[in-house]
């Protein structure tokens, strides 16, 4: 049999505290994790899925737009990212792109610019992505 002065000493004993110990921790911890876990995962859900189909440079180049609209602020920034979560949550991606295409075309120049003014498609377009906004500005600002 070993003797050891100070049981704290004995690297033996000491390890199966240690391990006891953790084991211990990670069992009372990981009871806890998992409904923590999903809880933060269910409120991040909406704006995670909102905003999920949608690139990230379509994102960024919505709230840069708007930031220059609304002021370089920080609340700015908010507004403008709670912004585009809110469209996004309303308008797939598609109908979203398809609207961004009209409005675009329809500045340009010509004969060709009616097209992109005047259908029923990009009226239809425009119209959707215009109540989309309107839902974000209230929502949002």
């Amino acid at each position: 049999m070993r003797h050891v002065a100070n049981w704290s000493d004995d690297p033996v004993w000491m390890h199966g505290v240690q391990a006891n110990w953790r084991f211990l921790m990670i069992r009372s911890v990981g009871s806890l994790t998992l409904p923590v876990a999903f809880a933060t995962t269910l409120a991040f859900a909406n704006s995670a899925n909102a905003a999920g189909d949608y690139p990230t440079a379509t994102i960024a180049d919505y709230v840069l737009g708007c930031m220059q609209t609304n002021g370089q602020t920080r609340q700015a920034l908010e507004s403008c990212s709670c912004s585009i979560d809110v469209i996004a949550s309303i308008l797939p991606y598609d109908h979203y792109e398809r609207a961004e295409t009209f409005k675009s075309m329809s500045l340009t120049t010509g004969e060709a610019a009616g097209l992109f003014r005047e259908s029923a498609p990009a009226k239809a377009a425009r119209t959707e992505l215009k109540r989309a906004q309107a839902e974000a500005d209230v929502r949002c600002f």
